[in-house]
């Protein structure tokens, strides 16, 4: 297979990310870049080896053999260098999901992290959809951005800055708002403004302190109706030839997923009418023992 740009995108090229698998599940991710090695236990292999080649193939280095592919975003969110505590890829389809992102939105990012809803919003959005990013810390920007080049080039309809989305939001008619900071609840206000009508507003956060706080802030602004909240529970099975039994260890819980619908005010159920007790009031409200 040759080189250059026309090659078929499952082929690898220079500065393609590779993910390499050994027979026992370890796990390698490089940049490949011509004239350099992956260095292992086992000998080097050159990168120049596995330019050309198709993902899927299986390299031999020394006497042990490796599985080489193009990294899924999952994967590479798990293998990607962290400033932070990354979102998981079981709550990044999700959020995606939920929030309803689509090809074309525009779409406000608060809390950039390691950058890994950021990859994924970048591709939901697609070329005609805009990306704007907020963070405190420019040193978060400058690495989470670091990440993305790992995987692509940075798009031009990505906008990343430092900036405190408790106090404002200088962007009109987002058609989301995706919070990852930890009291959304001074952001609320701002993204009733932001907001387009029926727009979206998520919020993911790790305790139920935080999700309880952030649904009174919604009580108190006629804006936001049909609040939800949910937590993701992923969990594994190891599969061999002779049994298939649940993994020992599983990511639970990392954290809630909240949203909000801009709406006109007062046509349905509101958060300040829910009782936020965690027991039963009334005998009418505890199942029959007949």
């Amino acid at each position: 297979m040759s080189q250059g740009q026309f090659a078929p995108r499952w082929v690898f090229q220079p500065g393609d990310q590779a993910l390499l698998i050994d027979r026992k599940g370890r796990r390698h991710m490089l940049t490949l870049e011509p004239g350099k090695a992956f260095h292992s236990n086992a000998g080097l292999f050159p990168h120049d080896g596995l330019i050309g080649q198709d993902s899927g193939c299986r390299i031999q280095i020394g006497s042990q053999k490796m599985l080489a592919l193009k990294p899924t975003l999952a994967e590479y969110v798990q293998e990607m260098p962290r400033v932070t505590q990354v979102i998981y890829p079981k709550d990044i389809g999700p959020i995606l999901t939920y929030a309803d992102v689509f090809p074309g939105a525009r779409v406000l990012e608060a809390g950039m992290g390691s950058g890994s809803l950021t990859l994924a919003l970048v591709g939901a959005i697609g070329p005609q959809g805009r990306l704007f990013c907020y963070d405190l810390h420019q040193e978060t920007i400058d690495k989470a951005l670091r990440n993305l080049r790992r995987r692509s080039p940075v798009p031009d309809n990505l906008t990343a800055q430092r900036g405190d989305v408790y106090q404002a939001i200088t962007e009109k008619e987002l058609d989301r708002i995706i919070l990852d900071v930890p009291e959304p609840w001074n952001v609320v206000p701002h993204a009733a403004n932001a907001l387009v009508p029926g727009g979206i507003l998520l919020c993911w956060l790790p305790t139920v302190l935080q999700i309880h706080r952030l649904a009174k802030a919604f009580a108190q602004q006629p804006e936001f109706d049909l609040v939800d909240s949910f937590e993701v529970i992923l969990r594994p099975w190891h599969l061999t030839g002779q049994s298939a039994r649940p993994v020992h260890r599983m990511i639970a819980h990392t954290g809630f997923i909240t949203t909000a619908r801009k709406c006109a005010p007062g046509k349905f159920l509101r958060p300040d009418q829910w009782s936020f007790d965690l027991e039963p009031t009334a005998a009418a409200e505890r199942p029959s023992e007949a």
